[in-house]
C-alpha cells in the first residue's frame, strides 16, 4: 500500500516537472459565492456556478457553522429548505440546472478542435450514433473496421503502455480533466522510464473498448481515460482504469480502477501522477483489478 506521504512525494515530482516543461496546471477549486442571482441584460446567473457546498437554505440553523463543515466534506444535497410541501424555487431550478448538465454530458460530443489542440486523431467503436451507443452497449466494446486499420497505421505496435482517451458517458468530463490530467500521466510514465504508445481519442466508447485495443496494438497495459456517467452532483467526472495484457471478453474483476477525477474529487492532474504511480505497480506484478496488491 503506498503511503500518504510516497503518494504526495509522487505527484510533487510530476508536477514540478510539467511546471519546467511549461505545462500549465490548475487545479485550484473556487467557490462562488452563495448570493442571489441577478439579471443582467435579461440574462441570469449560472445557477451551477454556486458551490452547493458552501450553501445553507435553511433559515435558522441550530449551528451553521458546524453544519458548513459537513456540508463541505460531501456534495449532497444537504440543508435544503422548503415551501410548504414543496422544494423552494431555487432549489428546484438547481435540480433542474444540473439534470441538464447531465444529460448535456451524455449527448454532445468532444469538439474537434479540443481534440486537435490536445493532438489526439479520433477512431470510434462500431455504434453509429449516440442513440445506438446508449442501446448497444455491446457495440460500444468494439472498434468498427476502419478504426482497427488507422492504429495499426498510426500507432506504435506493441507498447509497453497504451494510453487513450474515450468520451464515454460524459464528452464535458473529457474537456473538463484531460489538458490537465494527460500530460500528467505521460510525464509520469516518462520519468520512470517506461515507455508509452500513441495517444488518441475513442468516440462512442465503453471500457471494454480497451481490450480490442490492447489485442490490436498488443499492448503489455492498457489504460483508458474515459467519462463517467454523470449525476447530480457533477457531469464532469473521469475515470482511468487499467488492464494487464487485456483481451476480448475479459472480466470487469481484472481491472484497476481511478475514479471521482474532477475538480472537486482528485484533482485532474495529481490523478494523472498517481495513475502513472499504478501503471508502474501493474508493470511490475504483471497484474491488474484484484489480481494486484496495492
Amino acid at each position: 500500500m503506498v503511503s500518504e506521504l510516497e503518494l504526495k512525494e509522487i505527484i510533487g515530482k510530476v508536477l514540478k516537472e510539467m511546471a519546467v516543461e511549461g505545462t500549465s496546471v490548475n487545479n485550484e477549486v473556487k467557490k462562488p459565492s452563495a448570493s442571489a442571482s441577478v439579471i443582467e441584460n435579461g440574462i441570469i446567473d449560472d445557477i451551477t456556478k454556486e458551490d452547493l457546498r458552501e450553501v445553507i437554505e435553511l433559515k435558522n440553523p441550530a449551528n451553521r457553522e458546524e453544519f458548513l463543515k459537513y456540508k463541505r466534506k460531501t456534495p449532497a444535497r444537504l440543508g435544503i429548505s422548503r415551501a410548504g410541501s414543496r422544494y423552494t424555487t431555487h432549489t428546484m431550478l438547481r435540480l433542474r440546472a444540473d439534470h441538464a448538465a447531465a444529460q448535456d454530458a451524455v449527448l454532445t460530443d468532444v469538439s474537434e478542435e479540443f481534440l486537435k489542440a490536445n493532438n489526439l486523431f479520433t477512431v470510434k467503436s462500431r455504434c453509429q450514433d449516440k442513440d445506438q451507443y446508449i442501446t448497444r452497449p455491446d457495440l460500444g466494446r468494439r472498434l468498427d473496421e476502419e478504426s482497427v486499420k488507422i492504429l495499426k497505421e498510426k500507432c506504435v505496435q506493441n507498447p509497453t503502455v497504451q494510453v487513450f482517451v474515450a468520451d464515454g458517458l460524459s464528452s464535458t468530463a473529457i474537456e473538463a480533466n484531460i489538458e490537465d490530467c494527460l500530460p500528467a500521466l505521460l510525464n509520469g510514465l516518462k520519468s520512470y522510464g517506461i515507455s508509452v504508445g500513441t495517444p488518441f481519442f475513442a468516440k462512442l466508447a465503453r471500457v471494454g473498448l480497451a481490450d480490442d485495443v490492447s489485442e490490436v496494438l498488443g499492448a503489455e497495459v492498457t489504460c483508458v481515460l474515459i467519462g463517467e456517467r454523470p449525476g447530480l452532483a457533477t457531469a464532469e467526472s473521469m475515470s482511468a482504469y487499467i488492464m494487464y495484457k487485456a483481451y476480448v471478453g475479459m472480466p470487469e474483476a481484472k481491472r484497476t480502477v481511478v475514479s471521482n477525477i474532477h475538480i472537486k474529487g482528485t484533482p485532474a492532474a495529481e490523478a494523472g501522477a498517481h495513475i502513472a504511480h499504478i501503471i508502474k505497480k501493474v508493470l511490475d506484478a504483471k497484474a491488474s483489478g484484484q489480481d494486484l496488491k496495492l
